[in-house]
């Protein structure tokens, strides 16, 4: 990998310690590669006995004592041959196969100080010692070279830093990250289930609180597309193959694909809705004047993901896109690039998301088209982010093999990035299916294709939802808004009122009018983080008032039903933010 930054380098570092310690302790274990990664590092190891948290325990111990040492990380250049005759004489077979897959007849190798030798290319810090605080954090499984036909390794993960204070306020957010995970608030707010014997892994049941959150974010981003001149299509959920040859999804995305026959013809379910919006536009012929055209279409799409890297709502098989797609001339790439950054801010601010990362991807070694196209429409993004004086980052050569793209992505109440929005232009897919309009000549002219996404994947903008808010929703979102909690059966007819009266403005409203404690009422109902609670007993029902308690903020007291009223129904529609 690139190291960036010197943290990038301390972490390799600790990862050669940490895989010093295992051979120390266990010196039958074959060690195999151990990069630094985001927040940390990973090591790889072959070892008969499942690494316990003990043993990371006596990891970390010992860890610790070769840091006490303080031994240099040493480069030295050996013989390629020479290389694998020392590793197979240590019985590193991984590290043979790594140097037997290396093209230069001279390889890298790294000691840490006389004590632990290893392939390496680095770079490493000078000095153990300048490793002040780390953490082993997990063991997990890893197939060799991530190849499901090779054998199964243990991966232990860990973290550090150049200070303990660092490591500390890492271990913290951490702490906190966990208690946000929204596979465990999806189960304690009864929002979804994934269920893995009888319908697969990678697939949603939105349980009815569930269901009504993710009603409200659609109907939401339905009714920003209006405003901003969307036409609304929608598409069917499976297509013939030679749809999919045409687009080229069938000769590069396949093995992603779920294909199946009927009467011997061949179709697949469709992993993107890029094609049926283009089957749309060339429904009939299209005028410049028509231009730009914009599609959109809340799709649902299935990919065969990979069983290791599904995560709860964050990486499924079957989700949903609030996908759009502009078709439009060269000239107006611009002005719509420019109509799309603004959607994202508006839509973000909304939802609570004030800080946003950007990012600018340019043309890689691989492209199609014409270079003429591409510098146009790289121009054109990069001209769009100026117009709205936008801080961004260029990524050279990592746009997409059909033309640049802008990635936008969001930060949490954690500073975790999380990718949402995407600008894509696309020269590809125009051309595969002839795509045309008639000109202000009378002439044909081919438009460009704009793939944009606001939210990207439903699935995963709840999941980035939950545990930013971690499960305590603002009032406009929460599936819940109100709770009505009666003390006694002779309160229940008055709640019963207020309900009707609410729902009437379009709330969301629930009454517990079990027989069950206040108190156990309150807590249950704080559990569930609805955002507004109002206690009716008798002095309420006289005179018409509630009493009020609101989540994190706890007793507002008494107030008339009608100052609630007005008080909820603001916050939902100024979309206010907890």
């Amino acid at each position: 990998m690139e190291y960036k930054t010197d943290l990038d380098k301390l972490r390799h570092s600790c990862s050669h310690v940490m895989a010093q310690a295992v051979k120390e302790l266990w010196p039958d274990t074959k060690v195999t590669i151990g990069p630094a990664i985001e927040n940390g590092f990973y090591y790889d190891f072959d070892k008969k006995e499942p690494f316990t948290d003990e043993d990371l325990k006596k990891i970390e111990e010992r860890m610790q004592k070769i840091i006490n040492r303080n031994p240099s990380f040493v480069q030295s250049s050996m013989d390629r041959n020479e290389a694998i005759n020392l590793f197979r004489d240590m019985h590193e077979d991984y590290k043979v196969e790594l140097i037997e897959g290396l093209p230069d007849q001279t390889v890298s190798i790294y000691k840490t100080g006389d004590e632990f030798l290893d392939l390496c290319k680095g770079p490493h810090v000078p000095s153990a010692g300048l490793i002040k605080g780390f953490k082993l954090l997990s063991v997990a499984g890893a197939y060799w070279r991530g190849d499901e036909h090779n054998p199964m390794l243990q991966r232990i993960y860990g973290t550090c830093f150049f200070s303990k204070e660092e490591l500390k306020e890492f271990l913290r957010l951490r702490e906190e990250a966990e208690k946000r995970d929204h596979r465990k608030l999806g189960t304690q707010l009864d929002l979804f289930h994934i269920h893995h014997d009888v319908a697969g892994a990678g697939l949603v049941f939105y349980h009815p609180s569930g269901a009504i959150l993710r009603k409200v974010i659609e109907d939401y981003v339905r009714e920003q597309h209006l405003r901003r001149g969307y036409e609304f299509v929608m598409t069917p959920h499976i297509l013939k193959g030679k749809l999919w040859e045409e687009s080229g999804h069938a000769e590069h995305y396949r093995e992603n694909m779920y294909y199946f026959k009927v009467d011997e013809e061949e179709y697949a379910v469709k992993p993107m809705n890029c094609p049926g919006h283009i089957l749309i536009y060339k429904a009939k012929t299209r005028s410049y004047r028509e231009l730009p055209i914009r599609y959109f279409e809340l799709g649902t799409v299935y990919r065969q993901e990979k069983a290791g890297v599904l995560h709860g709502l964050l990486r499924v098989r079957g989700f949903t896109q609030d996908d759009a797609h502009i078709f439009c001339r060269r000239d107006q790439i611009q002005p719509e690039v420019v109509q799309v950054l603004d959607f994202v801010f508006d839509v973000m601010k909304d939802f609570g998301f004030d800080n946003l990362e950007i990012e600018l991807s340019t043309r890689p070694e691989k492209y199609i088209g014409q270079l003429e196209d591409w510098d146009v429409a790289t121009k054109a993004l990069e001209d769009s982010l100026k117009e709205r004086s936008l801080k961004y980052q260029i990524h050279e050569g990592e746009g997409a093999f059909y033309g640049p793209k802008i990635d936008i992505k969001l930060k949490d109440a954690l500073g975790r990035s999380w990718q949402c929005a995407t600008v894509q232009c696309d020269f590809s897919l125009p051309q595969r299916f002839d795509m045309k309009y008639v000109n202000e000549e009378g002439k044909e002219s081919r438009p460009i294709m704009i793939h944009r996404a606001i939210l990207g994947s439903i699935e995963r903008f709840v999941g980035t939802l939950i545990e930013h808010y971690a499960g305590a929703f603002p009032a406009w979102l929460a599936p819940v808004q109100v709770g009505i909690l009666p003390v006694g059966d002779g309160h229940v007819a008055f709640s019963q009122e207020l309900k009707e009266i609410l729902q009437k403005q379009n709330l969301r409203v629930i009454i517990d009018s079990r027989n069950e404690s206040l108190g156990k009422k309150i807590r249950e109902g704080t559990t569930k983080k609805i955002p507004y609670l109002l206690v009716v007993g008798d002095k309420e029902v006289s005179s018409r008032q509630v009493a009020v308690r609101r989540y994190g903020a706890g007793d507002l007291g008494t107030m008339p039903f009608e100052d609630f009223q007005q008080k909820v129904l603001g916050e939902v529609q100024r979309k206010d933010k907890n």
